[in-house]
């Protein structure tokens, strides 16, 4: 029998795997935070997913977080904010060799967890596809995308890669994941913000070539600096490719305050901003973009951590 998948977080992406990964036949359990979303859950009847128009559900057994049962393979899916202690909460259940997949966004998250749990291994993950929830334990698949893997300490590949074939999960092993999930970070940072800040969706950026341009200049300076030339290798051009390819869109920031929630902006903006500093790199204008953008959590109400 394969090793299940326990799946921490019921957002887009945890329930957009966990999906794919039953409709396959594959052994999926869903973490949820408490019994009282457990009972939620279960009168749900599992998880539904909606794929070109066509909604499925998968009877997935749910738990909380103090179930007894041993957990060898940890999706983690839940907000970067929320990981280190959601994993710190499921500790006592790992086994001795289990494995935690990290989707979580920007950098910074990933260390956090690792330290959590130095005796398990730690892989992070990279996502270019798109889902969002439509209602309550419900994922509409929106773009098909693709999904980069790796394990900067243990280059080798894991075998479940296999179930993620089996899933029809496209992926591949990254052997340098750290440039990858650099690269994705300045995108995020030289995109979300400003679409909050402009309340535009990601083509109305189009208006603002020069905040861009300059923007990109100083994320490329700082991947450069963090020893990511490759990460900063035609940054420009790659942020204006995925403002025009994404133009209808609303980034997943700008759906976070739209909808009143915490923003992942500590490790996005937050984290380049940290980063630069300890390598005394003077990037004001990165700078200034965190603090309009704090200001403007601020006066929203919303916490800038």
């Amino acid at each position: 029998m394969s090793t299940p998948w326990h799946v921490l977080g019921a957002g887009s992406l945890g329930t957009l795997w966990a999906t794919r990964l039953a409709r396959a036949g594959l052994p999926v359990r869903l973490i949820v935070r408490d019994a009282e979303r457990l009972r939620s859950y279960e009168a749900a009847g599992g998880l539904t997913l909606v794929e070109h128009g066509l909604a499925s559900t998968y009877a997935i057994p749910g738990e909380t977080p103090d179930s007894p049962e041993p957990i060898s393979r940890l999706l983690v899916a839940c907000k970067a904010y929320d990981a280190e202690n959601a994993v710190a909460r499921l500790a006592p259940r790992l086994t001795a060799d289990a494995e935690l997949i990290l989707l979580q966004n920007g950098l910074g998250s990933q260390d956090a967890v690792a330290n959590r749990v130095p005796l398990a291994r730690c892989i992070s993950a990279s996502s270019t596809e798109g889902a969002f929830r439509d209602g309550d334990w419900r994922v509409v698949f929106a773009g098909h995308g693709f999904t980069w893997l790796g394990d900067a300490g243990h280059p080798v590949a894991p075998i479940w890669l296999d179930d993620l074939e089996a899933a029809k999960i496209p992926h591949e092993w990254s052997i340098d994941i750290l440039t990858r999930l650099w690269r994705k970070l300045a995108l995020n940072c030289a995109i979300n913000p400003l679409t909050v800040l402009h309340n535009c969706r990601n083509g109305g950026l189009q208006e603002h070539y020069c905040e861009v341009a300059t923007l990109c200049g100083e994320l490329a300076e700082l991947l450069e600096r963090c020893g990511q030339p490759a990460a900063a290798d035609n940054l420009q051009q790659e942020v204006e490719r995925v403002i025009h390819a994404t133009a209808a869109n609303y980034s997943s920031m700008y759906q976070d305050v739209a909808n009143q929630r915490r923003t992942e902006i500590s490790y996005l903006l937050g984290h380049a901003c940290k980063v630069a500093a300890r390598h005394q790199l003077n990037l004001p204008h990165l700078n200034q973009l965190q603090q309009r953008l704090v200001t403007h959590l601020h006066s929203l109400g919303l916490p800038s951590d």
